[in-house]
């Protein structure tokens, strides 16, 4: 699991269907994060949540329980309200990436909160909520499945914060080793006749911009100088070759 989705906590409020709290555990399982809060609604030990959970019923059984919303964002320090309307009261609504980006840089702790399956979350519950965000659908039917609504979030908010990981795991290649990398190339390329000799750092400020760009690592600027040399052997044999012919 990325450490960055430890502390993100999935509240339902009020939820009316067993088999949709096992449906959100599972979503929640597949993607990454194990803490659900429950405000009231119908029984989550239910059997059938158990059937729809699957695999995730440690989710289940770790469920924290609170009497209100008001309670169970009572130590969150960002929420995110999911909603279907749009209206007075629900304005400035964050799209599924949006609403992973905000909870993931949240400074503390953080939560996505989903409403009751008939109406949602009302104008209160709301009001208690940091933001809000939506799921963009068709016009003709815009109303999902609850579990189907935390996949899309959670799937999002896994993606984000994998992406993130990664991004911090990987180390760009200093300048003391990009300008030896460049040096070579244009060497290289100047011996396969690919530049002009009397105008080298034409094309090869474009390629700066072009390895600028994609964040070299070291292992990747050893490829690419490994290529170069193979390239210089290739073009000094064909040199070679054309010159006893």
């Amino acid at each position: 699991m990325p450490p960055s989705l430890t502390g993100l906590s999935v509240i339902l409020v009020e939820p009316q269907f067993p088999g949709n709290i096992g449906m959100v555990c599972r979503a929640m399982k597949n993607m990454g994060l194990s803490r659900l809060r429950l405000v009231a609604g119908c029984d989550h030990l239910h059997p059938e949540a158990f059937k729809f959970a699957v695999s995730a019923r440690d989710l289940l059984e770790q469920a924290e329980l609170f009497d209100s919303l008001a309670d169970a964002l009572a130590d969150i320090s960002v929420s995110v309200a999911t909603t279907r309307r749009s209206g007075k009261y629900r304005q400035e609504l964050l799209s599924p990436p949006q609403a992973a980006q905000a909870l993931l840089q949240a400074p503390g702790s953080a939560a996505l909160v989903f409403g009751r399956e008939d109406h949602g979350l009302s104008t209160a519950d709301l009001s208690l909520c940091t933001l809000q965000a939506t799921i963009p659908s068709s016009s003709e039917y815009g109303s999902l499945n609850l579990a189907q609504a935390a996949l899309i979030f959670c799937y999002e908010l896994f993606g984000a914060a994998t992406a993130e990981t990664g991004s911090l795991r990987r180390t760009p290649a200093p300048s003391g080793e990009l300008e030896p990398l460049f040096t070579h190339m244009e060497q290289t390329l100047l011996r396969i006749g690919h530049l002009n000799p009397q105008n080298p750092g034409h094309i090869m400020r474009s390629l700066r911009r072009i390895f600028f760009r994609s964040g070299l690592d070291s292992r990747e600027v050893a490829i690419l100088r490994g290529m170069l040399s193979q390239i210089d052997w290739a073009a000094g044999d064909f040199n070679d070759r054309k010159k006893t012919t």
